[in-house]
């Protein structure tokens, strides 16, 4: 039952002094209890019943709201001979715990056999009307029905809110707003089991597809209740909406579909070698705007969690909620974005919500820069490009955009090891050596002065030393290297050096 259908049962007359607002909770059982800290008998969904025989001051009432909303009650109904101090109401309203009080002249037992009577024909309820929601879910499902008319429903025979979600926490389906859905998200893809009662949400959530899928390119079911109060009716029907579910998930894999082989062999002809022209009469075909400028986005994975198709889901989701052309070539996904600003900025705030799920992926991720159509094919290997580069960054997942390939570092990244080793070896050995042997710290000091482009003041306060000690080791980073640190093209090489390292 919901906290409503208790403050409505006539015969209780329960009084409501602290009512949360917008909060309206299932209730699971019931407990009469008057330990301070009953928390270790309680699971979460209770009314608890007090008689308040635990307090002897105003302090306890903070002890024994905090341990009750902990353990993740419902409710607290309270008496002590008709009467509620107000300490208690205080904390019950400082946890947002709805507190109610109980006349003198009703009996705990009264309260608790009218709550049990409730809770048991609800249950009766659910058992008749399983079948029928069987039916109707089903029937929902057909052509035409789609998700937010199934959700609708389901909403309706439960009493309670659901919605369908993806790993990153974007709300696909649903029946109302949903606030912090990233952290519900985060709670999917982090969970060692499922299903999953997030206690701050207050929302139980279950997989699409199962255990066996990568959660990072899955959907999810949220419900607004704890799914461990449930009885067997109800848990058969989240199977079952998960089931359906899954169904319309496949629907948007565009792999089988025309459009999708379309874009498929796309991708094949400019890989193949296909001209500016061959290009553009394909992407009429296809259905683009030929006047339009695009993005391209590639992506890879040398882990051992994602498969070369799960590449696709995982673009998808990573460019949500724009339209995209997709396709694979060799071990990489590559996608064409309508280009109307750059798109890096929101690929990596994408897959840092997808982070929890990408461990272990070794996923990298490259964007070009907007172009005409005519400059695909160079699009495509600038992102190609990107994403080597941010495949030798070494993270789980990285993403590198059209901006980094004008840096120092994109020509650092391609320098051969042998020139690596020579180079580097030549300036920073004796300085490495000389660290080795004295205990100093010349190569730190020769990297910090070269990060504050020399400002002697600012670089002895970064390092915590005297301004005198940072010139003595200057002066013999320069006799042991015959350079000269005054000159532009020595701190050019030693810049270079250092990074090269």
């Amino acid at each position: 039952m919901r906290l409503r259908d208790l403050a409505d049962l006539p015969d209780l007359k329960l009084q409501p002094m602290v009512t949360p607002e917008h909060f309206d909770p299932s209730i699971r059982w019931v407990v009469t209890t008057d330990m301070l800290d009953p928390s270790r008998y309680l699971s979460g969904g209770e009314l608890v019943l007090t008689g308040l025989m635990w307090r002897t001051g105003p302090e306890d009432s903070s002890t024994f709201v905090h341990a009750v909303s902990k353990a993740g009650i419902s409710a607290l109904a309270a008496s002590d001979g008709g009467v509620v101090p107000d300490d208690l109401i205080e904390a019950c309203r400082e946890h947002g715990l709805p507190l109610f009080r109980v006349p003198a002249d009703v009996a705990f037992a009264t309260v608790t056999e009218s709550v049990v009577r409730q809770l048991s024909s609800a249950r009766a309820s659910d058992l008749s009307l399983v079948l029928d929601r069987h039916r109707r879910l089903v029937a929902s499902a057909g052509p035409g029905g789609g998700l937010g008319a199934l959700l609708e429903m389901v909403s309706s025979d439960l009493g309670m809110n659901c919605w369908v979600i993806s790993a990153s926490g974007r709300v696909l389906a649903g029946s109302e707003d949903l606030t912090d859905t990233e952290a519900i998200g985060r709670e999917f893809l982090t969970s060692p089991h499922l299903p999953r009662y997030c206690r701050a949400q207050r929302v139980s959530i279950f997989p699409v597809d199962g255990e066996a899928s990568p959660r990072v390119v899955d959907w999810f079911l949220a419900f607004e209740s704890d799914w461990q109060t449930w009885d067997s009716p109800r848990l058969s029907l989240a199977g079952q909406l998960a089931s359906i579910v899954a169904v319309e998930r496949s629907r948007v894999d565009d792999r089988v579909s025309g459009s999708g082989i379309l874009a498929q062999e796309f991708f094949r002809s400019i890989a193949g070698g296909a001209t500016p022209n061959d290009i553009l009469a394909q992407m009429q075909v296809i259905g683009l705007d030929t006047d339009a400028h695009y993005a391209a986005v590639v992506a890879a994975t040398s882990g051992e969690t994602l498969r070369l198709g799960e590449l696709r889901p995982l673009l998808r989701e990573v460019l949500a909620p724009l339209e995209i052309t997709l396709g694979v070539v060799g071990t990489e996904a590559i996608a064409l974005v309508p280009a109307r600003t750059d798109k890096t900025d929101s690929v990596r705030n994408a897959v840092r919500s997808l982070a929890p799920g990408l461990i272990g992926s070794g996923t990298s991720i490259g964007v070009s820069a907007p172009t005409a159509p005519a400059d695909i094919r160079s699009a495509i290997e600038e992102a190609r490009y990107a994403r080597r580069l941010a495949e030798g960054r070494g993270a789980d997942c990285n993403v590198v955009g059209h901006d980094e390939l004008a840096t120092l570092t994109i020509l650092l990244a391609n320098v051969p090891d042998d020139v690596r080793r020579m180079f580097t070896s030549r300036l920073l050995t004796p300085l490495a050596e000389y660290d080795a042997q004295h205990h100093s710290d010349l190569i730190a000091t020769l990297s910090m002065y070269l990060d504050t482009n020399g400002a002697w003041t600012r670089c002895a306060e970064q390092l915590h030393m005297h301004v005198n000690s940072v010139r003595y080791r200057i002066q013999r980073v320069e006799e042991l290297t015959g350079r000269d640190l005054s000159r532009l093209e020595d701190r050019i090489e030693f810049y270079v050096a250092l990074r090269l390292r």
